[in-house]
This record gives C-alpha cells, structure tokens and sequence, in this order.
C-alpha cells in the first residue's frame, strides 16, 4: 500500500502545482497587458509622425496586418 499511497500523493501534487502554476501565470501575463498594452493604430500614426511623415490609413492597416492583429 506504500507504493500506491506515494503515487497518489504525487499524482495529486501535480494537479494542484499544475492548476496553481495555471492562475498564476495567468494573473502574470493580465498584469503584463495592462501595463503594457499592445500596439494599436494611435501609436502607429504617432510613430510615423514622429518620423515626420503623414502616414495613410493603407499604410496603417498593412502594418497592423502585418503584425497580425
């Protein structure tokens, strides 16, 4: 019965290490979003004015598309 005991308890730490690490990382990566949100179409007109160019809604969307959002 020592055998099957230990195994249990392992296969139940796993579980409960697997759903932990899951939430965990999970409230990581939501913190990181927030902080640091992706780049969006504003950001993409300021960055091409700051260049000093007029950029047009194509160039806009061929970025945003080639980024793959």
């Amino acid at each position: 019965m020592d055998f099957w005991t230990s195994l249990l308890y392992f296969v139940i730490g796993l579980i409960v290490g697997g759903v932990a690490s899951f939430f965990i990382t999970r409230h990581y990566i939501q913190k990181q979003i927030k902080e640091n949100p992706p780049i969006n179409e504003k950001m993409i007109r300021a960055m091409f004015l700051q260049m000093g160019r007029k950029p047009s809604e194509a160039q806009i969307r061929a970025i945003m598309k080639s980024m793959g959002q």
